[in-house]
């Protein structure tokens, strides 16, 4: 890896992440005319067209030929259950909100790291994840006026978005990041076109365009998170990695006219604490 370039590593990260966030503005928004699953189905079959187009493999068995096929199908529903389980609760929760919920997968990875990957979990990195989910209660409010039951999606999201990032630290040993990412793709493609004709619901041409667009973006968000990890450590980058709630925040309030009230604001920034730790206990470990 190459860390002579932080700073570069450091403007990959955050760009990568805007876009992150521009892409959930745009599901959200777009989830307000179309069905959760179209959207998506539009979004994957862009992802897998456009990495055929940018590595042109001599072959397409080149691209999805693994040394551990059960992990990368596991992989791929992991990846089309965490969107639609996350976009469908953006449909009705607020878009900082929703995405503070997502960031507790940092926190889950590491409760789930112990049982599953066969790591020690230090006493600082438990008190992390309980620190996190603290934060969560404060967005959340179960019982409270403020309480949706949707934005337990939200959290069922992260928790599959975790256990997709563990899949991935496990396949990292045995295939390409090209195969996983194909692969990934083209499993959540062939299941959201098994769902598209109970959903379908022909668009227009202004909102197939951006359909696609989403697709683009979500591909080069990704494109540039890889880019950033080139360039700087994790532990670097793990900070700035966090400006997406910022950005969630301002596209929310721009775009949709939501902003989080105190409450809210105060358990983000207790996600993003015990985020912060779980990263500064693993940089002080290496």
């Amino acid at each position: 890896m190459n860390t002579e370039h932080p700073q570069k590593g450091i403007l990959f990260i955050c760009a990568a992440v805007f876009l992150f966030a521009s892409s959930d503005a745009l599901s959200k928004y777009l989830t307000n005319f179309y069905p959760v699953v179209m959207v998506l189905w539009v979004r994957y079959i862009v992802h897998i067209s456009l990495m055929l187009a940018v590595l042109r493999p001599p072959s397409l068995k080149t691209l999805i030929v693994t040394q551990n096929p059960k992990l990368q199908i596991i992989r791929g529903l992991c990846m089309v259950n965490t969107n639609l389980m996350f976009i469908s609760a953006l449909h009705y929760i607020p878009l900082a909100e929703g995405t503070a919920i997502v960031y507790l997968s940092p926190l889950i990875v590491t409760a789930l790291s112990g049982p599953l990957l066969g790591e020690r979990i230090a006493r600082l990195q438990w008190i992390a994840v309980a620190i996190g989910f603290i934060g969560v209660l404060f967005i959340v409010r179960p019982g409270g006026s403020m309480f949706h039951p949707v934005a337990l999606l939200a959290l069922g999201a992260a928790l599959s978005f975790s256990v997709y990032q563990i899949i991935t630290r496990k396949l990292n040993h045995t295939d390409s990041s090209s195969t996983t990412n194909f692969i990934s793709g083209l499993i959540s493609a062939l299941i959201t076109s098994m769902l598209l004709p109970f959903f379908w619901k022909t668009p227009t041409l202004h909102f197939a365009l951006l359909m696609v667009l989403l697709g683009i973006s979500a591909l080069v968000s990704h494109l540039w998170m890889t880019k950033a990890y080139q360039h700087a450590k994790p532990s670097t980058l793990a900070p700035f990695s966090y400006t997406q709630l910022l950005f969630a925040g301002l596209i929310g309030y721009v775009f949709f006219n939501q902003i989080p009230d105190l409450i809210g604001l105060v358990g983000m920034l207790i996600i993003v604490a015990g985020g912060l730790l779980v990263f500064s206990k693993v940089s002080y470990r290496k």
